[in-house]
This record gives structure tokens, sequence and C-alpha cells, in this order.
């Protein structure tokens, strides 16, 4: 499987502790400052992404003197540097998996933007093959149809999140639903496997399934 692990700017205090070694797998991207974290880090991304208004003229020379590839946007753009990010990763490398870290724990409006992103029609595509990352949770979007999807060790909690009108049955977990009818955004939160494995099946929509551990 290729991996493409991207890394935000979003506060170290929500990084996985074991983030550099996750890190180790597949290919490395920096969004914006993550990018001089990755550095930080001892790790060399692949490329950077972003429009860099968060580092500074020194800092900016530092990562283009470190990193071969670098995709430097107007700051005043249609599109946020994570979903630049997103998108050149995908023509670039053309993964299976990305793996979206530092997403989280800063400015509420950025993180419901890279929640809410998979609704645009150039990140929609990528939706079913991302998953966002954080030192308590773990998300992944899905596409209808009917999934298994298998614990993440540490995680305690599963959520169901339905960002939009759907029929969603929850077969096997703690807490179970058979062809429930969502008439809105809901989060069906604080589920619970029952065994190493869980499934649900959705009709329409996109899905995103989060574990988490307090």
């Amino acid at each position: 499987m290729k991996i493409v692990n991207l890394l935000s700017g979003g506060p170290a205090a929500n990084w996985p502790t074991d983030i550099a070694s996750q890190f180790q797998q597949g290919v490395a991207v920096g969004i914006d400052r993550g990018a001089l974290s990755l550095l930080k880090m001892g790790i060399s991304p692949r490329a950077a992404v972003g429009d860099f208004d968060s580092v500074s003229a020194s800092e900016f020379q530092q990562l283009q003197n470190q990193i071969k590839t670098i995709r430097r946007s107007e700051p005043i753009k249609d599109e946020t540097d994570t979903e630049l990010a997103l998108q050149f990763a995908a023509k670039t490398y053309q993964p299976d998996r990305f793996r979206l870290f530092g997403f989280s724990g800063g400015r509420l409006d950025q993180l419901l933007t890279n929640l809410l992103m998979v609704y645009k029609p150039a990140i929609r595509p990528l939706a079913n093959r991302l998953e966002l990352i954080d030192r308590q949770n773990w998300g992944r979007f899905y596409l209808p149809g009917t999934h298994q999807i298998t614990k993440v060790p540490g995680m305690k909690y599963l959520d169901f999140v339905a960002l939009e009108p759907l029929v969603l049955s929850l077969p096997d977990e703690k807490y179970q639903l058979d062809s429930f009818s969502v008439q809105h955004p809901t989060s069906f939160s604080s589920n619970e496997f029952l065994t190493n494995q869980a499934s649900f099946t959705f009709d329409r929509g996109i899905m995103l399934v989060l574990q988490s551990c307090d």
C-alpha cells in the first residue's frame, strides 16, 4: 500500500506520541509550517505545500535549502493549504491512502474546514482514502456501502458521523441500529466495539468514522 503522510500546522501537543515512527512509512509532505516541524523531527519531506504565511523569511529559506520540491501559493486563494497539499499529493504520488496529521487542536474554523473539505469537488474523489490522526483520535471517511473496520490499538470509543441524510445500520456494535433514517447531520458518539472488528452500512452521502480515547 502506498501511503502519503501529511503534517499540517496544528500544535504538537495534539500529535500522536509516535508520529516520527509513523512518518517512516510512506512519503512525507509538509503543509505550510508543518514542513518545518518535520525537519525539526529529523524527517525530510519529499515536498512542502502552502502559502507559508506562518513561517519567517529565514525559516522559508531553510525549507528551500532542505526540501527539493516546494509548491508555494498566494495567501489569498479559494483553497486551503491542506486542500492544495492533498491535490498535489494525489497527482504526484497516486497513493492508496492519505494520512493527515496536525489537523486539530488549534482554531475551530480550521478544524471544521478540514472535516468538511471532503464535500469540495476537488477533494471528494479522495475522501475514501483520507485518514485523520491525532493523539486521541483516528478518523476515516467512507462512501456508501457495507464496510468493516478494525479497532485501532489504544482507542476505546467509536463514533459514526453522518454528514448528511442517509440510512444507517450498525449490526454488531455495542449500540446497534437497523436501517435508521438520519434526517440531518448527526454524530452517533460513544459507541464501542464488541470484538476487534465492527461493520456498518449506509446508503448515500459521506460517513466519517472516528475512533477515540480519553
